[in-house]
């Protein structure tokens, strides 16, 4: 009879470690998991200064519809904004409502297409409405609006001579290093899927690009002009610093979470 209880016994230990063997493990957290997570807890530089739609006058009743929004950032698209550049900075908030006039009344645009201007003082001007701590989607880079954001130079910079004053640099450096999500290097690359074949890249195409590039590496023009463009990997070095600063590293997500952040955007 013993033999009997002892033999079931057995099979009963035998089943239970089998099925403890076989269920998932009751503290280890996927891998997966792991990483989507690691973003959240990786520093990121505090937003800069800027100057709200309500400061500089912008325009709300010219405004055809509410703000959209999009992921946070994967890339960031430099721009000019094609005004002349002896301008007195404490005329800029005039400038920004020309500015805004002009995307909505001539290009037929919702509002300002940039998310961000900035003044050869290096004063930053909150463009597109939306709020300025939100993914707001912008429309300054035709195919490319989706999880990016635009930062426009108040100014024209199409000769290589022209001079890009150093504070204009450092407002930019400071945007994209707040902005850009986290994890992301400034240095590397970005593949982001096109929404409109009027880009260089026909729609639903994946283009490999700079995390930081210029308007013209997506779009048929010399925009942000060459002077500023020449100053891109500048920008980038900078940008990367700053966010290095704060979290002790440029991208601190590992290789594996690095590729899968990569992929093209789904949008």
């Amino acid at each position: 009879m013993w033999s009997r209880r002892l033999a079931a016994g057995a099979v009963l230990l035998t089943l239970a470690f089998l099925i403890l063997q076989d269920g998932p493990a009751a503290h280890a957290p996927p891998p997966e998991r792991a990483a989507a997570v690691a973003p959240e807890r990786i520093r990121v530089p505090a937003a800069p200064p800027i100057v709200s739609r309500a400061q500089w006058h912008a325009d709300e009743k010219i405004v055809k519809e509410k703000a959209q929004y999009t992921g946070a950032a994967r890339a960031v698209f430099i721009h000019h904004t094609n005004n002349g550049n002896r301008y007195d900075c404490a005329d800029a908030p005039e400038m920004m409502k020309a500015v805004q006039a002009d995307h909505v009344n001539d290009e037929g645009w919702d509002d300002i297409g940039y998310n961000f201007v900035v003044d050869r003082c290096g004063t930053i001007y909150e463009g597109r409405a939306g709020g300025v701590t939100r993914p707001v989607r912008g429309a300054h880079t035709k195919g490319f609006n989706a999880d990016t954001v635009g930062i426009a130079a108040l100014g024209t910079f199409t000769d290589p001579n022209t001079p890009v004053p150093q504070p204009m640099l450092d407002a930019i450096e400071r945007i994209a290093a707040w902005k850009l999500r986290p994890g992301t290097d400034p240095r590397g690359d970005v593949i982001l899927t096109s929404t409109n074949s009027e880009s260089l890249y026909p729609k639903g195409n994946h283009a490999d690009l700079q995390v930081i590039s210029g308007h013209r590496d997506s779009y048929g023009t010399d925009c942000p002009g060459e002077a500023l463009y020449a100053k891109l990997p500048e920008i980038r070095e900078k940008t990367a610093a700053l966010r290095k600063a704060v979290s002790g590293s440029a991208d601190l997500l590992p290789a594996k979470a690095q590729a899968a952040r990569k992929q093209p955007a789904r949008r």
